[in-house]
């Protein structure tokens, strides 16, 4: 009997690592099946693009995982049973139970509101494309009244900031405003910080720093200072959260529902659970806990599939650096920082901005969307079979380090 992999999410942790699985693992021995919800690739860091009206390619899953021998199933996600090793599903047809003997959970994260009165009612996001396509058909009605309409994003991480400088870049004749609950740019050095101001001023998007909203209505959002600011479209971009199958299901996870993994991405609870990308909390070489991020979907992505086909194959365990060097931040199409991140998580003095960064980002989502569009090139042709009698379910203590593999 074949040995059951199961992938939950095909973005860009879970589709990479599907494909990967499948040039490496004998089809003899083992069927990789992938449910998504939906039967698209959606290019998740450029959904605030896709707000502002640009075409952003989505290409078929069937046609990326074409030639795979990967199965395809496009349903929900509703639960995971690792008691019983049963993920249940549901489409337009129904409910449905997969069995696996391996489960990949990739299921990744989505918008944050936490719990701000109205803010689920009345604001949009770009956490995913149908909100980013619902903030596009209201940025498109703005745009037909012919007298601008005023935009408030809501929140300064880098999804605020690149969704702020998008629209104001695309929509001129909106008027946008960045609301910061503390300084804008808190997180960057001293000169990408004045980079930041600088373009938020060419760009004309005002900043409102050490702001708090407590509540979002239809035309206007409170702050906690008592001030109302007056707002046509408000975006949401204050944080993200994962969803709550994984937790419902019996997974040790930490309290924003992120299901805690060894250094081989492996489920502390579950031994037969991995999860990659947001899905996962995993910590990084410099012992600290990887940020959500496309960059940390890579990594973790690469070291779950050292750690599944070594297990499965009987082989040493490859380890795979987990690192977060760089902030990469567009700010509109034309300017763009390139912020490198020390050991400690901190941002290093010395930055580069302007034009350049901005290309290195644009060529960073190309890349990422080719490698999810090819997911078997490049790796060996070679394909492991499965060990004799592989003990893939069972809980296995990882051993030591020697020479930068570890005993499985």
């Amino acid at each position: 009997m074949k040995h059951r992999i199961v992938v939950l999410g095909a973005g860009y942790a879970g589709a990479y690592v599907a494909g990967i699985l499948a040039r490496r693992l004998s089809p003899a021995d083992t069927e990789i099946t992938v449910v998504n919800a939906v039967p698209d690739f959606v290019q998740r860091m450029r959904l605030h693009q896709l707000a502002t009206g640009q075409h952003i390619e989505a290409p078929k899953l069937a046609d990326v995982f074409a030639g795979t021998g990967i199965r395809l199933r496009v349903a929900r996600v509703t639960a995971v049973d690792p008691e019983r090793q049963v993920v249940t599903v549901a489409d337009a047809e129904g409910g449905d139970e997969l069995g696996y003997d391996t489960l990949l959970y990739a299921l990744g994260s989505h918008g944050a509101d936490h719990a701000v009165p109205g803010a689920a009612e009345h604001a949009f996001d770009v956490a995913a494309r149908p909100s980013a396509l619902r903030l596009r058909e209201r940025l498109d009605g703005l745009g037909r009244r012919g007298e601008g309409g005023r935009v408030l994003v809501v929140g300064d991480g880098l999804t605020g900031i690149e969704t702020a400088t998008e629209i104001v870049e695309s929509r001129p004749g909106l008027s946008v405003t960045l609301v910061a609950r503390g300084e804008l740019g808190a997180r960057l050095s001293a000169g990408a910080r004045r980079h930041l101001r600088q373009a938020c001023d060419r760009l004309g998007v005002t900043v409102l720093e050490r702001t708090s909203v407590e509540a979002v209505e239809a035309t206007r959002v409170l702050c906690a200072d008592g001030t109302a600011l007056a707002s046509d479209a408000t975006v949401w971009t204050a944080g993200f959260a994962v969803g709550p199958v994984a937790a419902a299901g019996g997974l040790e996870v930490t309290e924003n529902g992120q299901i805690v993994v060894d250094r081989t991405m492996r489920s502390v609870s579950h031994p037969n659970v991995y999860a990659i990308g947001d899905s996962a909390y995993a910590i990084g070489d410099n012992g600290r806990p990887l940020p959500m991020s496309c960059a940390s979907a890579g990594h973790t992505g690469r070291q779950a599939v050292e750690a599944i086909v070594g297990r499965l194959a009987g082989r040493k365990i490859a380890i795979t650096r987990l690192v977060y060097a760089y902030n990469h931040i567009s700010l509109g199409r034309r300017d763009g920082i390139l912020q490198t991140i020390d050991d400690e998580g901190r941002a290093k003095p010395r930055y580069r901005g302007g034009r350049n960064p901005a290309r290195i980002k644009a060529g960073i989502l190309k890349m990422s969307l080719w490698a999810t569009s090819h997911p078997t090139f490049g790796m060996p042709k070679r394909r492991h079979r499965l060990a004799t009698a592989p003990d893939a379910t069972a809980e296995r203590p990882i051993g030591r380090r020697e020479g930068g593999r570890v005993a499985a």
